[in-house]
């Protein structure tokens, strides 16, 4: 049935079906009864499948990727899809439009997207309003990110502030230097930068009483040795864990599609079934390099329950989807929730 609408919706401009579809959702989810359905549809409720990771407990390991939810509006309903946590961002200290449209474009023959929104987002203090109103138990994730028109050499002002903002309405944090869609950010991922910038988020959060984990999103088109830096990082600032990975530049694994269209569509991020190895490849590296000395979270390519199965393997303690969600639907992540159990 969703492939049927999946495909109808796929007729249609990528960014204007988003917001559809979260509107359709959002009504749908107020007839009565409607939740509980969804709730036996979608949900897979066992022990087995919790896991504790950075001291956070989770219902089970599949949770969503931010970028779908990048305001906070969407997460009450999405709950219902049977995540076990739902990443919201990326939030900026203030809004922006992000880069101009087009900027969100399917690769239906190799079931991937490219985008480059350029985080797009109402800012913190929406997202921050938005997340006051959560009606479920639901965990959050935090991803946070620097305003385009602000230089690297203040981008910690911005993170520093979003982090604080958000600070009591989620439960961890992610640190995005790796979207290629903002100018100049990747730059951010270079060690002393990265470092730096790190240590001072931490810094804020150590004045918390209550401190939050805090982790960092990577590119898969980082080399061994800044793999390596990655780890050294982690290791001496005490991260609390790594999110691997984001979108790629790369245009490889693309067997599909025409070289035509990937140049009429131009830059951008990546996503889905074409990152899948390299994001395995990576995820894989860190854990043996470090030797599972921290959390990491995988994602990218998860388009079945192999897929997600293959990420744990290589090393990752959570998985995340976000293009795999869009082709397969909810259904997904029920899926993958009976094939770890089996696995288990």
């Amino acid at each position: 049935m969703y492939k049927i609408i999946r495909n109808i919706l796929f007729l249609f401009d990528p960014e204007k079906v988003h917001y559809f579809t979260a509107a359709a959702i959002r009504a749908l989810l107020k007839i009565p009864g409607m939740k509980s359905i969804w709730n036996k549809l979608y949900t897979v409720k066992d022990t087995r499948l919790h896991k504790t990771v950075f001291g956070i407990t989770f219902e089970n390991p599949v949770g969503l990727a931010a970028g779908f939810d990048k305001n906070a509006t969407m997460y009450n309903d999405l709950a219902y899809c049977g995540f076990g946590f739902i990443e919201i961002g990326t939030v900026t200290p203030k809004g922006q439009p992000g880069n101009d449209k087009p900027r969100l474009f399917r690769l239906k023959e190799d079931q991937g997207i490219i985008n480059r929104m350029g985080f797009n987002n109402d800012g913190v203090e929406i997202a921050v309003e938005n997340l006051k109103n959560k009606k479920t138990k639901i965990i959050i994730g935090g991803n946070i990110g620097k305003n385009k028109i602000t230089p690297n050499e203040n981008a910690t002002d911005d993170y520093v502030s979003a982090f604080n903002q958000l600070f009591d309405y989620v439960d961890y944090f992610v640190v995005n230097v790796s979207s290629p869609n903002t100018p100049n950010l990747r730059e951010l991922q270079e060690k002393e930068p990265l470092k730096q910038l790190l240590l001072e988020i931490k810094k804020h959060n150590a004045l918390k009483s209550n401190p939050k984990p805090i982790l960092l999103k990577i590119a898969p088109d980082l080399t061994n040795e800044q793999l390596d830096d990655i780890i050294e990082i982690v290791d001496d600032i005490k991260l609390d864990g790594i999110i691997a990975t984001n979108t790629t530049i790369s245009r490889e694994n693309l067997p599909n599609t025409s070289s035509k269209k990937i140049e009429a569509i131009g830059p951008g991020g990546l996503s889905g079934k074409p990152v899948k190895n390299r994001s395995t490849e990576v995820i894989r590296y860190l854990s043996q390099k470090s030797n599972k000395s921290f959390p990491i979270i995988g994602v990218g390519g998860i388009h079945s329950a192999e897929d997600a199965i293959e990420k744990l393997n290589a090393g990752a303690d959570l998985i995340q989807l976000y293009t795999g969600f869009i082709y397969e639907g909810p259904a997904l992540i029920k899926k993958i929730n009976k094939a770890i159990l089996k696995n288990s």
